[in-house]
């Protein structure tokens, strides 16, 4: 009797271990932003920024990174630094119906990887950025072209460079750099007097 007993207990102890390490699935259901939403890099809050908007799901992550602008959500995936598997990415469809960039709309969602993108816009993102539009179908994206101006690319065509490098604006960095001259000038002028 003891010895099925103990083995009972045995085997009742190996097989909760055994479901103790059995993954849970993780819900990478796209989710809706609140008013408590923030943006991964920026840290403020994502419905008072235009554009769209973009959520990245890692795995062991129960909730996922929202980004404020599409282009930081893509560079995200393609720099190094994560610390987990990416499960999935989407996006905000701004062909969607009741899409508007001051309010890029609810249940859009779509699989980043299926989207079509326009880069080269007029558009800037919800941080002053240039912005890659993302769109469900190559047609809106083509129709948003003919008015924005701008070229359309699926995900893989986008290059690294587009995504990774530092957004200057050529104008103000030029007004910046004269304003930072002129001021130099002048103390040299007064040192010399």
């Amino acid at each position: 009797m003891k010895n099925s007993l103990r083995a009972a207990l045995l085997f009742a102890a190996v097989t909760t271990l055994a479901a103790c390490q059995q993954e849970v699935a993780q819900d990478i259901a796209p989710r809706e932003m609140t008013a408590e939403t923030l943006g991964h890099y920026c840290q403020m809050n994502l419905l008072e920024h235009p554009g769209p908007k973009a959520q990245v799901f890692m795995q062991g992550y129960a909730a996922p990174l929202f980004f404020s602008q599409v282009r930081d959500a893509i560079a995200y995936t393609r720099a190094p630094e994560q610390v987990a598997p990416i499960l999935a990415v989407y996006v905000n469809d701004m062909g969607a119906s009741g899409a508007t960039w001051e309010l890029p709309g609810e249940g859009n969602w779509i699989a980043a990887d299926t989207a079509f993108y326009v880069l080269g816009s007029a558009a800037q993102g919800g941080m002053g950025a240039p912005e890659a539009v993302p769109f469900s179908s190559r047609e809106s994206a083509e129709a948003f072209v003919s008015a924005e101006g701008g070229q359309v690319f699926e995900l893989t065509e986008i290059a690294d460079e587009t995504v990774l490098a530092p957004v200057e604006d050529i104008a103000d960095s030029d007004e910046n750099d004269a304003a930072f001259n002129e001021r130099l000038d002048a103390l040299h002028k007064k040192a010399g007097e």
